[in-house]
């Protein structure tokens, strides 16, 4: 066994021993190098020499008694995650392989995400022409609870290049949350993304708890607070559900959800908002489309003003992050009411408050694996104008550059 292997074990192990049988092996008399190291591993109980009595450290270990070695340390609470670090090497060449430790390994991991953006705006009326210019890194961490259960936290920071004040780089705990089996529904809890009717109501982060059942057919519902976006915004609180099928190459989806206190704290709103949608795929082809219906009220009193709305997304092909030279094409087209969403999922600028009407086309491309270029055009106008103010319109070229690891 090599001197290098000898002290690593002894620390890693992380064992120890009140008192030392003198000179357990003959050929490890007092004064060599390796005479404490071995004498407190024999000690433990971890190694016990050869039946003539020597260690036998000049002679190499064979598979057999190394994994006897790995065992006893780990019955006696042996540091495992040291143990693997310090004999990585030595483990795999000597093609050992201890189960305990290859599953603790793979017990937690890390992934992340770099989008590199910039995109050019054109506006008229309120907002003006002006641009978006920053970097995103978010972090990923996967923590493996038991079988059924798993945890998911994600840390953001994004770097602002833009020269408009009060762009300030930024750090947030974005995600933090559980997901796992309850009997046979799948339950997700605590601060995720949450996604309702396809992104058309709802996109962003919320602290909400969900609960899904079924395959080709199924239900989800859900009760949460919203993300407020800004301080000035009151965290609204929803609660919902939809119910999904699909048939072959054909998917139907409805739903409702009710969001309380939704605006400004001396002026929120409460809504309800009704969907029905479908989509099917035919060949390389995505068509998808949604109706939706708003109904909101201030203080207990309808402000209904009839609205609603609908959308249209046609999609070829797609780019695939894993395969390099993988592309797609995508169109969407939007007519929706003040009422029928609060976090659009759209890059477009959908005047939160006013609703919007407009369409957006774009193209994706894998560059190189993990690598994804976006293009995209949009041109959106507001439905309705704030005060006496004309109606805001917006066009835009977004490009994004994203890594993956």
């Amino acid at each position: 066994m090599k001197k290098s292997l000898v002290l690593a074990m002894a620390m890693a192990l992380g064992v120890t021993a009140s008192a030392y049988a003198a000179n357990p092996f003959s050929d490890v008399p007092a004064g060599h190098w390796a005479y404490d190291s071995v004498n407190k591993l024999a000690a433990a109980g971890i190694v016990d020499g050869y039946g003539n009595g020597t260690f036998g450290g000049d002679r190499l270990m064979t598979r057999y008694e190394m994994a006897q070695i790995v065992a006893k340390a780990m019955a006696k609470g042996a540091n495992v995650d040291r143990l693997a670090a310090e004999f990585a090497d030595e483990l795999d060449s000597l093609g050992v392989r201890v189960a305990a430790l290859e599953k603790k390994s793979d017990n937690v991991k890390i992934t992340g995400e770099v989008r590199a953006r910039y995109v050019d705006q054109k506006a008229k009326a309120n907002g003006g022409d002006g641009y978006v210019a920053d970097l995103r890194s978010r972090i990923w961490l996967t923590g493996q609870v038991n079988e059924d259960w798993k945890y998911t936290g994600m840390i953001e920071n994004v770097q602002n290049f833009a020269d408009d004040k009060g762009n300030e780089d930024t750090n947030n705990f974005q995600r933090a949350y559980v997901e796992g089996k309850l009997g046979g529904m799948t339950v997700t809890a605590g601060r995720y993304n949450e996604f309702l009717a396809n992104g058309n109501i709802y996109d962003d982060r919320a602290d909400a708890v969900a609960l899904t059942y079924g395959d080709k057919v199924n239900v989800m519902l859900v009760a949460g607070k919203a993300d407020p976006g800004t301080e000035d915004l009151v965290a609204n609180s929803y609660a919902g559900g939809e119910l999904g099928a699909t048939f072959g190459a054909f998917t139907a989806t409805a739903g409702y959800y009710n969001f309380k206190d939704i605006g400004f704290k001396d002026s929120s709103v409460d809504n309800d908002i009704w969907f029905v949608g479908a989509g099917t795929n035919f060949g390389d082809f995505g068509l998808n489309a949604m109706y939706l219906k708003g109904d909101a009220s201030y203080k207990n009193h309808s402000t209904d003003v009839g609205d609603d709305g609908w959308t249209v997304g046609l999609t070829y092909k797609g780019a695939e992050a894993a395969e390099k030279g993988t592309w797609g094409l995508f169109a969407n087209y939007y007519d929706q009411g003040l009422q029928t969403y609060l976090a659009h999922t759209t890059d477009a600028n959908s005047f939160l408050g006013q609703g919007f009407k407009g369409y957006g086309v774009g193209a994706n491309y894998t560059v190189a694996k993990n690598i994804v270029a976006t293009v995209a055009y949009y041109d959106t106008e507001a439905k309705t104008a704030l005060g006496n103010m004309p109606k805001e319109k917006d066009h835009r070229i977004w490009t994004d550059l994203t890594f993956t690891f």
